[in-house]
Parts: C-alpha cells; structure tokens; sequence
C-alpha cells in the first residue's frame, strides 16, 4: 500500500481519534522512511503549531438567581399585603401578609412543619431560639433544643415587636424558614388572592445572581461543580464563572445553586454558573447571553489537523505523521492526545514546531 493511499484513510483515522474509538487502520510502516520508489509525495500539507487546544461547548443562558423555588402558604388565608417583587427580605422581616399578620422570615434548614409551644423540644426549636437571640429577643434565654419557659418570654417579646398577639407560640402560618436572604422573584397570589397550603404566594431565590443554562444528557459530565465557563452577556461583555449547581427536575420550583442534581427525567439538565465577578449593573435579564463550557484545555502543545495523523501498521502499531522535507517525506511516529475543533494534540522526539506534514488533498 502506497503512503498516499495511507493518508486516503486518515479521514477514518479523524473519526475514530475523535470518538475515543481506539481503532487501528492499515497504514506506513512503523519506521521512518525516505520518499521514493516512485510513491511520491503527499497531495497537500500542513504545519505543526504550538498553541492552546481548549475543548468546549457554547450554549444559550440567561441571567437569573441561584435556587429559584416557590413558598406556599402553610394555613389557609387571605392575602392582605402582597409580596414585593424585586425586593430582598431578611431575617425578621416580612414576606408577606395573611390575614393581617405577617409572615416573618426566619433563617434555618429545618422547615417549619408544627407549632411550636412549652415542652416541645427538637431542631426547629433550636433555629427558632437561635433566630430569636440574633433579633435581639434573647435575653435570659439560653439557646438549646428545648422551647421553656425564658424561650416563651422571648417569643412574646417578639410578637409584640410585631404587634401581634403575644401568645409565646409560633404557629405553622407564622414564619417561613430558609436558609438566608431571600430575593423575591414573583408575586404568585396577588392581594385579596385565597391561598392554601398547596398554593404559592410568592416565588423567591437566593440574591446571587446567576446565569442558567441548558446542556443535553449527553453534555452531563459538563454539570460537575467547578467546571469552568466564559459568558458573554447581554452587553457584549466577556466575564468568567463556573457551575456552582443544577435544577432539580420539576422548574423553577426547585433548587439550584446548592449542587441539587439534575437531569432524571427531563430530556436536559439545566445548570447554574456563578460569575467571579458577579453580574454587573446594567445587565438586561431578558436578553440571551452566550455560555462557553471548557470540558478541557491543554496550554501550549504541539497540533496538526485531525486528518494528518495516520495509523501505523506492523507490530507495534501506533500513529504516525508523514513530515516532508524539501522533495522527500519521512514517517515520524508520534503519541496524541486530546482533540477539539478538528485539530489534535501530538508529541514526538522527532516532531518540531514548524514541520510540514502531509494531509489528505481538500
């Protein structure tokens, strides 16, 4: 077999590199030979360069919070004073209103899923005495999973800071738990709206901002947290990130930025990306931006097209490329790595920058 014929078949050789295939086709021999016997030279080259190979993947995003999901009311009411949207609601402050009485923000994991009352103890009365001490209520109080009597005090103290009743519980209609502050993102009931326990009132997030974006099944290994991104906002701009989480499946509703999973049974998996930076002022968040996932990156390597790399037969087999000198071409054995955008990472002990190397004609 002709080396020209050789190098007819790198075109297969590009497919099989690019897809990890690992097959190995019929080719040069595994020694360096001079042109001649009538073989000739190959129909086109190319230069061996050293550069940055990046491997990556752009999609569409759009700017966001991180952690986006719905709070419904926990007891049925009416909606006397809606939520703000756009605003940023911290610890002690109102959500919203339901029948005249405000529905307090309070930080902590634990959801609230009982009133809390004397006697009761557990991790809910723990975040509750740990939000009343750092509203500054605390006083007498020692902070533990145990809600008596100077933790009853120190609820009354609270609700009348609120003009409410002070009965020293805490309904499960009173408060909201979560793990900081929130940004409201929309208001879902509108005033004089009737909720229940399975309506959203309002729908909030984390006040980072964000950019989402979503990647195919196949791109998972894209998701990992850290993974490096380049965004181009709306504005033109070029700023840096990385993935910080995923959406669970289900929307908007659903968690984010905390590294929740994603995927299942959505035909894609949408990511969250942190900015280094965070986004700056001026941003219109209706607009596209553009998400550049670096899945890898090599820095300065020697490359030539996918097509110059030949599959070396004989016993030792490998990959090869065809170096031209002058009126002669000699067969360099090489190793390869990665490869993106058509082109392929190789080394060598005979292989320079600015070597000519064969290719198939274009």
């Amino acid at each position: 077999m002709t080396r020209r014929k050789t190098l007819l078949l790198s075109g297969a050789l590009a497919v099989a590199l690019a897809g990890g295939a690992g097959a190995v086709v019929l080719g040069a021999g595994p020694e360096a030979e001079p042109a001649g016997g009538g073989q000739g030279l190959p129909p086109a080259t190319a230069t061996v360069v050293r550069t940055d190979l990046v491997s990556s993947k752009t999609v569409d995003g759009r700017l966001d919070f991180a952690g986006r999901r719905p709070v419904k009311a926990a007891v049925p009411g009416t909606v006397t004073v809606a939520a703000e949207e756009g605003a940023t609601v911290r610890q002690g402050q109102a959500l919203y209103e339901l029948d005249d009485k405000p529905v307090t923000l309070l930080y902590g994991p634990v959801p609230m899923f009982r009133e809390m009352r004397t006697g009761d103890r557990g991790t809910d009365v723990l975040q509750l005495e740990r939000n009343l001490r750092d509203l500054g209520f605390g006083a007498g109080m020692y902070v533990d999973p145990r809600f008596d009597a100077a933790t009853e005090a120190a609820v009354k103290r609270w609700q009348k800071s609120l003009n409410r009743e002070p009965t020293g519980r805490v309904g499960k209609g009173d408060v909201v738990f979560q793990p900081g502050r929130l940004r409201v993102v929309s208001a879902d009931a509108a005033l004089a709206d009737q909720v229940g326990p399975d309506k959203p009132v309002l729908t909030v997030a984390s006040p980072r901002p964000v950019v989402r974006a979503d990647l195919d099944q196949a791109d998972a290994p894209l998701t990992a947290p850290g993974t490096r991104v380049e965004v181009t906002l709306p504005s033109g701009a070029t700023v840096r990130g990385k993935v910080t989480g995923t959406v669970r499946p289900g929307g908007d509703g659903a968690g984010g930025g905390d590294g929740a999973g994603g995927g299942g049974a959505r035909e894609g998996i949408t990511v969250e990306v942190t900015l280094d930076d965070g986004t700056p002022a001026g941003e219109d968040a209706r607009a596209t931006a553009s998400v550049k996932f670096v899945s890898e990156s090599r820095k300065g390597v020697l490359v030539v097209p996918v097509e110059a790399v030949v599959a070396l037969r004989g016993e030792n087999g490998g990959y090869g490329l065809e170096v031209v000198e002058g009126g002669t071409s000699r067969m360099v054995r090489v190793e390869t790595g990665m490869t993106a955008d058509g082109k392929i990472e190789v080394s060598g002990a005979q292989l320079r920058e600015g070597m000519r190397v064969g290719v198939a004609a274009p």
